[in-house]
């Protein structure tokens, strides 16, 4: 089993920035998602963006032969959703945009929910939970803590409101590579799993659906298959955070 990877003093810097540029992105998004735009021009106009602005790589483009710069996810849609040209967003909308960009060998990978127009009550109410999830899992990071505090403090909170967390999907240790280990439970134990230790770095992204958390692959054409909600009545939402880095 691949060991996880402690990043020097170096490594932590550049991943660093790499993730202030990640933020930037998000930043430009925040005036560029409105009503009618499409999910293709997200992509298309973030590509511009972190080529041509920040003089960086989208990461996820190429990665495992994807073909695009970000996953688009839509109401429903857990994650890997594809942007596409003729889906436009319209009021009412959840959708989750989930880049990865890569600056001087280092990656960051991060997503962002945009409420579109008039949102409903009850998919705010999912979007707040499982941000604060993602908060509350987030609190627990330290030296000694281990990867089951994480994804028990998580699971509480979900549960506690009344929602539930997709097991088939987790964080991961990032880096020089996009995935590397440790893979980071949404759900768990408390003092089970790994140790953390200062240098580690990984995501934390829960996503988390209404109703029971099973899902379900939407078949497409090609290998990139979305993942959604087993009921189209209920909604899901992934929120993942930036790269976590342990420090003391």
């Amino acid at each position: 089993m691949p060991s996880i990877i402690i990043k020097t003093a170096d490594e932590l810097a550049r991943q660093r920035h790499a993730g202030q540029l990640l933020a930037s992105v998000f930043d430009m998004l925040d005036t560029f998602i409105v009503p009618g735009v499409t999910t293709m021009a997200i992509n298309d106009r973030v590509e511009d963006f972190i080529v041509n602005q920040l003089h960086a790589r989208p990461a996820s483009k190429g990665q495992y032969d994807f073909p695009y710069v970000l996953n688009t996810s839509i109401n429903d849609v857990v994650c890997h959703g594809i942007p596409k040209a003729t889906e436009h967003l319209r009021s009412g909308m959840i959708v989750n945009v989930d880049i990865t960009l890569e600056k001087a060998g280092m990656i960051a990978d991060s997503s962002k929910m945009y409420l579109i127009g008039d949102v409903s009550p009850l998919a705010r109410r999912l979007v707040k939970t499982t941000y604060e999830a993602m908060w509350k899992g987030i609190e627990v990071v330290k030296p000694g803590a281990t990867l089951g505090d994480i994804g028990h403090a998580i699971q509480r909170w979900v549960e506690e409101h009344g929602y539930s967390v997709v097991r088939e999907y987790c964080g991961h240790g990032i880096g020089q590579e996009m995935h590397e280990e440790p893979q980071v439970l949404h759900y768990g134990r408390p003092g089970e799993g790994a140790v953390l230790q200062e240098g580690m770095v990984f995501t934390i992204e829960p996503m988390v659906n209404q109703g029971d958390s099973r899902i379900k692959t939407k078949k497409m054409a090609g290998r990139w298959l979305p993942a959604i909600k087993n009921s189209p009545r209920n909604g899901s939402t992934p929120w993942p955070s930036p790269p976590t880095v342990l420090r003391c």
